[in-house]
């Protein structure tokens, strides 16, 4: 059966959402700032918002950060090269319809099922859920 996204509960497989109190831009500044101080490196930052209003099309704030350590990601696509699909890393932070910032992040789980990784050799990509549990607490 196809999963839906609601207002308060966006369901994808794969896909860890956690919800934000601050804007999406904020959500992604203190992501950036939280990866950087684990010594991952920002390779882009995709404001699709912006995009669409350039087309002249409206969208609610929605941005992705793109991010990595070579360290922990070279290991994982030399294990199965196909993951490179998937990293570097990404995180979503999106608007929902109700005004609720969540900030998504694929599991390092999802990784290893989709692309037939043995779990431990993907364990390392979690780590990538302590910056980004940082960028959503409360201050």
């Amino acid at each position: 059966m196809p999963r839906t996204h609601t207002a308060t509960t966006p369901d994808v497989d794969g896909l860890v959402s956690l919800r934000s109190p601050r804007s999406v831009g904020e959500t992604l500044d203190r992501l950036e700032a939280a990866l950087r101080a684990h010594g991952a490196t920002i390779f882009a930052r995709v404001d699709h918002a912006a995009a669409a209003a350039k087309a002249g099309l409206s969208m609610r704030p929605t941005q992705v950060l793109i991010f990595g350590n070579p360290k922990i990601g070279t290991p994982v696509m030399l294990a199965a090269p196909t993951v490179a699909i998937d990293l570097p890393f990404k995180a979503l932070a999106w608007e929902d319809a109700t005004g609720q910032v969540w900030l998504s992040h694929n599991t390092a789980d999802y990784l290893a099922a989709r692309h037939h990784i043995a779990a431990e050799v993907v364990a390392p990509l979690s780590a990538v859920s302590n910056p980004i549990a940082a960028a959503v607490a409360p201050d």
